[in-house]
């Protein structure tokens, strides 16, 4: 696929512009956004990924077109799984809710930079190295099975990372909230505001979600720039998310499974392509194994689509006989 640089330059500025604006909007007026807009943000660029990725299949072909489709549902589930820890962190940290909209908004941010350096990261890597296809799908098989065994987790499972620990134990802090402020200065002294403790927490979230989605968007398509507008619009649209749906997230039992089968399915893929195109001297004496199947795009698209609708539906079914069982029984 060649993109002329124009276009990536056309895009991305568009991109950035929108978190500029929001970032303009947020600072002004920190606020916890109505039902209503909310949905309004989330339509609008939800609309924005669909006509950028027919765009992409008019002008660049089905194929290209396919895998954009494909890269950013498996980024958007991804994303959404990672809200999912969000929800845990702002609950965890007391953070109040007119100020929850600020921090989301940085860890967005914070999540396209770790994934943005990770992006070209992987490209290099697959340019000048074909053996990393074998890393990268060991890797996603790896985290499918841990994730699999973890199933959802729930607030009493979160556990603080070092560096929160360490922020905590170690720099001077005030237990109040100061709006938005990651420090104030008390008695002469400058302290952290808990505000800077949840933009740690969520920076190191986005940091390790970005190792998991990065090889697998990269099993799904090798162009740089369709795996940065994914991902890309994958996070657009998650803070109205946030506050649109917080509560049906809670809902969705089986999403753990469903995600942990998705990145099986593409660290296989991954191993298989890599080795259909072999060049690691000690597999095969360095040659192409030919029995292995490098599995299409459209059926790449199928199993994500399916997997994700029958995730919803069983997840949503599952509580619904949950709800009607508390109710007899209450």
């Amino acid at each position: 696929m060649n993109v002329p640089t124009w276009v990536w330059l056309t895009t991305v500025g568009i991109a950035m512009a929108f978190l500029l604006i929001d970032v303009f909007i947020i600072g002004r007026r920190p606020h916890e956004p109505s039902t209503g807009e909310s949905a309004r943000h989330l339509a609008f660029f939800v609309g924005l990924a669909v006509l950028f990725g027919i765009g992409v299949w008019v002008f660049a072909g089905a194929q290209f077109g396919a895998e954009f489709f494909a890269g950013w549902l498996t980024e958007y589930s991804l994303s959404v799984d990672n809200l999912f820890i969000f929800i845990i962190i702002m609950s965890k940290f007391a953070v109040p809710r007119q100020y929850q909209q600020t921090a989301l908004l940085i860890g967005i941010i914070l999540a396209l930079i770790f994934r943005g350096i990770f992006i070209f990261i992987g490209a290099a890597a697959i340019n000048n190295f074909s053996w990393v296809f074998y890393l990268f799908g060991a890797f996603l098989v790896y985290t499918a099975i841990h994730l699999a065994r973890e199933g959802q987790s729930g607030e009493e499972d979160y556990q603080e990372n070092a560096l929160i620990r360490w922020a905590r134990n170690h720099l001077p802090a005030t237990d109040q909230y100061h709006g938005v402020k990651l420090t104030v200065v008390e008695n002469g002294k400058r302290l952290i505001t808990p505000m800077a403790i949840v933009l740690v927490a969520l920076g190191t979230t986005d940091l390790l979600f970005a190792l998991d989605s990065i090889p697998a968007i990269y099993g799904l398509t090798k162009e740089p720039y369709l795996v940065l507008m994914a991902n890309v619009f994958a996070l657009m649209g998650l803070r109205q998310l946030y506050f649109l749906i917080g509560g049906l997230l809670q809902r969705l039992v089986y999403l753990g499974i469903g995600l942990s089968f998705l990145l099986f399915f593409i660290g296989i893929k991954l191993i298989l392509h890599a080795l259909h195109e072999n060049e690691v001297p000690f597999i095969n004496g360095g040659e192409p194994v030919h029995w292995a199947p490098d599995i299409p795009i459209w059926l790449s698209l199928v199993v994500i689509v399916g997997t994700l609708a029958v995730t919803a539906v069983a997840s949503l079914a599952k509580t619904r006989r949950d709800e009607r069982k508390a109710g007899v029984d209450s």
